[in-house]
């Protein structure tokens, strides 16, 4: 007997549970298939553990009560959004794996579903790189670092970006002897050089050993001890942590079948109204490759239901203002564009140290900057200081403080806006108001500068 619905949402993560619940509210039948519990890796294996284990580690609880307390934790949250809340909330839950038999149906075990719409949310998992044997070694990955219940007696970390900084820091604060090793020749690749140059002190004074510009070629050893070769250095630790990326969640899902494109790195193609190739089906989340965070997810999850239940007026997804945050000490938060990829002369650039607001000053935690970057409007040239094109925040309350410049960027506003609102004293987001004065004239005696100048 087949199952029918007005939508059918593959996937229940971040994205998956935004596009069901965006069903609902938009009055159709809906039904939500995931193979693990309602919650997806953010609330199982990424966001919720993680931070739980930097926020215990940076308070200095030992680590078997930090790994404790993130299961705790995950628990709690995970309560929020289990099958019965879901159900009560008018979404039907499947457990299993789903295939596409076509455009418009689907199988779960021995039941066949079908639905004219829908959402494909099937996420992203672990990526382990083809480097000599390192498929044969027991890695740890972010899907199984935290179920150590008993602390190594060291750790090496492949992949120094946000999940290799983060967890390289927190586990050396939990008083383990840390390597972290990076292909690239610096920390955070691709953001900017001010931003990973700082990083590297950062985790450097918490103990770890910073190894950038260091490729992995070969790679040994049992549950024990492992052996890597990386650049022109040979390390050795007991437990390897493996973070250098994650691939598309496509497998067995059926995509042929109903037609639906893929890029060659796996990711299901969409348009900028996630819909794919295949009338009727769209796509949210990791799974698209536009970004890999659960809040851009969430986002996504209520433009592809939305796109696929509309007939006229479907929303819009861009990627331009998804702010970014690296949950060190001190933060990492960007959105919009870096300075190092300005190729427009007339854009300019304002630069505050922290060690110049009061706040830090008072907290004592005056590491980081604030870097605003402003083009000219089309038609107003720099009229109220241009629009915003980007921001990076490095200190203690980053992730809190680039919300605000994602509202500027996301809305185009006069970045003299910024500039001009009253900001509370002493408080860490003065310092965007700040920075956005330089764009006006001097302050505190600095003058926005031509960006790359």
């Amino acid at each position: 007997m087949v199952q029918e619905y007005d939508l059918v949402v593959l996937g229940g993560g971040a994205a998956g549970l935004a596009a069901a619940s965006t069903g609902v509210r938009q009055g159709a039948t809906t039904l939500l298939v995931t193979e693990s519990p309602p919650g997806g890796d953010c609330t199982f294996t990424g966001c919720v553990p993680s931070k739980t284990v930097i926020e215990a580690a940076a308070a200095g609880l030992p680590f078997g009560r930090a790994m404790a307390r993130a299961r705790e934790v995950v628990a709690r949250i995970g309560a929020t959004e289990d099958e019965s809340v879901l159900r009560a909330r008018g979404i039907d839950v499947m457990r299993g794996h789903a295939r596409l038999l076509s455009r418009d149906r689907i199988q779960v075990g021995t039941r066949v579903v079908r639905a004219p719409r829908m959402v494909l949310a099937t996420g992203s998992a672990p990526m382990v790189p083809p480097i000599g044997n390192l498929a044969d070694v027991p890695v740890l990955t972010t899907d199984t670092v935290f179920d150590l219940e008993a602390a190594p007696d060291s750790l090496a970390i492949l992949g120094g970006g946000a999940n290799g900084c983060e967890l390289a820091q927190a586990f050396a604060r939990l008083g383990i002897p840390v390597s972290l090793v990076e292909s690239e020749g610096t920390l955070l690749p691709g953001t900017d050089p001010d931003v990973s140059a700082l990083i590297g002190e950062s985790l450097a004074a918490d103990g770890v050993d910073v190894r950038v510009d260091a490729p992995v070629s070969s790679v040994h050893g049992d549950g024990q001890e492992i052996t890597l070769t990386a650049g022109s250095a040979t390390l050795s630790a007991q437990r390897l942590l493996v973070t250098t990326g994650r691939a598309p969640v496509t497998a067995d899902l059926g995509l042929d079948a109903a037609g639906v494109a893929t890029d060659h790195r796996g990711f299901v193609v969409v348009d900028r109204h996630l819909r794919t190739t295949v009338p009727g089906i769209t796509a949210a989340g990791d799974v698209t490759g536009l970004s890999g965070h659960t809040h851009a997810a969430y986002a996504m999850g209520r433009v592809a239901a939305t796109a696929a239940l509309r007939r006229t007026r479907k929303p819009v997804f861009g990627t331009g203002a998804i702010p970014e945050v690296v949950f060190t000490t001190p933060e990492v938060a960007t959105v919009g564009t870096f300075e190092h990829d300005v190729t427009d002369h007339r854009v300019r650039v304002a630069y505050l140290p922290m060690a110049e607001v009061d706040r830090a000053v008072t907290a004592g935690a005056t590491t980081g900057f604030v870097k605003l970057i402003a083009g000219p409007r089309r038609g107003l040239g720099r009229l109220g200081g241009g629009k915003l094109l980007g921001a990076t925040v490095v200190a203690e309350r980053a992730g809190e403080l680039i919300s605000e410049a994602t509202l500027a960027i996301d809305t185009g506003m006069f970045t003299g806006r910024l500039a001009q609102t009253i900001h509370p004293y002493p408080t860490w987001s003065i310092a965007l108001q700040q920075a956005a004065a330089q764009f006006f004239g001097s302050h505190g005696g600095r003058t926005a500068r031509r960006a790359g100048g």
